[in-house]
C-alpha cells in the first residue's frame, strides 16, 4: 500500500496531486522523422564493381553457411544459429561479460544501503461490525497492527547503538508503530524522534546492529539547473523497494502550494528541488543523490496527472540538514509566533472591507488579524481585532502563506516591525518574537 495522501486540491499530498486534464492541446514538438529517398545516387566504376564482386564472392566461399567453432567449454559458436550447446544442441548464454561501471552506478553503490523502506503500522478492526466485540486485549496485541502506508527513508547518521533515519512526515502520520526495513531484508522497530508538518520531514531512530552504510549530505544550494540526479526509494511500496531512477535537476526554489492543516484550503508553499527522475508514491521519504553519491533532497511529491509527466520535488538538503537537527535536539522545530488568528483581506467582501475594515479603496491585499491571543507578542506590540497588515519586518505581506514564511524566517527574541491599517489609517507596532504553541 502506497503513501497516498488523504487530501485533494489544492493540497499536493507530498509526493503526487492531482490536476485537471488540459482541454484541446496538442503537442507541436511531434515532428515526422520518416527519412526521405535519396533523389540521385554516384555512379561506381566498371572497376570498382568488379572488385568488389570479387571480394564478396571470396568471403561467401569462405564462410559457407556461416563459421563454425568449437570453444574449449564444449559450446559451437555459430554466427548464423547462435550460441549451441554441441552435445545438446540446446542454445546457451555466452560468458562473455560487459563492465557497465559509470558514474551513475558507482553513485547508487555509495548510497544504496543506507535507503530503507518505512512502514506505517495502524490498529485496525480485526473483527466484524465495526469492531463492536473487540476487547483491550485484543487491540493490544500484535497481531492487530496492519500495514497502513509504506514509503522510503534515508540512514543519515550512525551513534553507537542507534542509527537516524529522515523519513517524510506525512509517510508515518497516524501510525501506532514504525516498522523499518533495510536493504537486505532485515526489519527492525523504528522509534520516532520527531516530526515536522511544515517541512513534511520525520527522524526515526533504529537499532544500528545491521546498519552497514550511512547516508551523507550534498550541498543543494551548489546544484546546477541540467545536472544529473537520481532517485532511490520504494516505488509502491516493499515489493518495489531500493529502486533506482535517473533524470536532472530541472529547477531550483521551485515554490509548492499545500495544504497542511487539512481543510482544503492551501496554508503553506513548500521550496523544492524539481527533478524529471521518475517518483512515484512510495518514494516518499527517500534519497534524491548527485553524481556523487550525495543525499541532495528528500523526495517528496509529485505532480501526477494524465497530462504532465517528469515532475517530482524533493526538499533541498541543506533545509533537511538544519530540521533534523532540531528534530533530534528537541524532537520539533521550535519557531516564532505571532500569536494571532487571520484570514486572507481577499476573504473579505468589499462591503465589508469599506465599512468594518474602513481600509482606503488602493489597498486589495493584506492579513486581517480575526483574533488576538492573550498574552501573546500580538497582545503586547499593541495589535488588535481587525488591524490589516500590510507589512512584517519591511516586507510586504499579501497573503497568509507570505505573512507566516517572514514569522518563520525571524528569529526569536528579536524585535519587528509591523504596518497595518487600522480603521483606514496606516500604522505601525514593534512586536517582540516569542515562540508557542500556535500556527501563528
Amino acid at each position: 500500500m502506497s503513501d497516498e495522501n488523504k487530501h485533494d486540491q489544492p493540497n499536493l499530498p507530498l509526493h503526487e496531486k492531482e490536476e485537471q486534464p488540459l482541454k484541446n492541446q496538442k503537442d507541436s514538438r511531434i515532428t515526422n522523422t520518416e527519412s526521405s529517398p535519396e533523389k540521385s545516387k554516384k555512379k561506381s566504376s566498371w572497376k570498382s564493381g568488379i572488385i568488389g564482386g570479387l571480394v564478396g564472392g571470396l568471403v561467401v566461399a569462405a564462410l559457407g553457411g556461416g563459421y563454425l567453432a568449437a570453444t574449449d567449454d564444449g559450446i559451437n559458436t555459430n554466427t548464423s544459429t547462435g550460441m549451441v550447446d554441441k552435445d545438446t544442441g540446446e542454445v546457451v548464454t555466452t560468458n562473455v561479460s560487459v563492465d557497465v561501471t559509470s558514474d551513475v552506478t558507482e553513485a547508487v553503490a555509495k548510497v544504496e544501503d543506507a535507503v530503507v523502506s518505512v512502514v506505517n503500522m495502524q490498529s485496525q478492526s480485526s473483527n466484524g461490525f465495526g469492531g463492536a466485540f473487540e476487547t483491550d486485549e485484543s487491540m493490544q496485541e500484535e497481531g492487530s497492527l496492519e500495514t497502513a502506508g509504506e514509503g522510503s527513508g534515508v540512514i543519515y547518521k550512525k551513534d553507537n547503538d542507534t542509527a537516524y533515519v529522515v523519513t517524510n512526515n506525512h509517510v508515518i502520520d497516524g501510525s501506532d508503530a514504525i516498522e523499518v526495513i533495510l536493504k537486505d531484508g532485515t526489519k527492525v522497530e523504528a522509534e520516532l524522534i520527531g516530526t515536522d508538518i511544515w517541512t513534511d520531514l520525520a527522524v526515526l531512530s533504529i537499532p544500528s546492529e545491521k546498519v552497514t552504510t550511512v547516508a551523507t549530505f550534498g550541498d543543494s544550494d551548489a546544484l546546477k539547473v541540467g545536472e544529473p540526479s537520481i532517485a532511490i526509494g520504494s516505488p509502491l511500496g516493499t515489493n518495489f523497494a531500493s529502486s533506482v531512477t535517473q533524470g536532472i535537476i530541472s529547477a531550483k526554489n521551485r515554490s509548492v502550494e499545500t495544504d497542511i492543516t487539512g481543510d482544503g484550503v492551501v496554508d503553506w508553499e513548500v521550496t523544492a528541488l524539481q527533478t524529471d527522475a521518475a517518483i512515484n508514491p512510495g518514494n516518499s521519504g527517500g534519497a534524491l543523490i548527485n553524481i556523487a553519491g550525495q543525499v541532495i533532497g528528500i523526495n517528496s511529491m509529485k505532480i501526477s496527472s494524465d497530462t504532465v509527466e517528469g515532475m517530482g520535488f524533493a526538499i533541498p538538503s541543506n533545509d533537511v540538514v538544519s530540521i533534523i537537527n532540531q528534530l533530534e535536539a528537541n524532537g520539533e522545530v521550535v519557531r516564532p509566533v505571532l500569536g494571532i488568528s487571520l484570514l486572507d483581506l481577499s476573504e473579505i467582501s468589499e462591503q465589508q472591507q469599506e465599512t468594518v475594515l474602513k481600509l482606503p479603496e488602493e489597498i486589495s491585499s493584506g492579513i486581517v488579524v480575526a483574533e488576538v491571543q492573550s498574552g501573546s507578542a500580538a497582545e503586547i506590540g499593541g495589535l488588535e481585532q481587525y488591524d490589516v497588515i500590510v507589512k512584517f519586518n519591511g516586507v510586504e505581506v499579501t497573503d497568509s502563506i507570505s505573512l507566516r514564511k517572514e514569522i518563520y524566517a525571524s528569529e526569536l527574541g528579536k524585535e519587528i516591525e509591523i504596518e497595518f491599517y487600522r480603521n483606514g489609517e496606516l500604522q505601525k507596532a514593534t512586536v517582540t518574537m516569542t515562540a508557542a504553541e500556535t500556527s501563528l
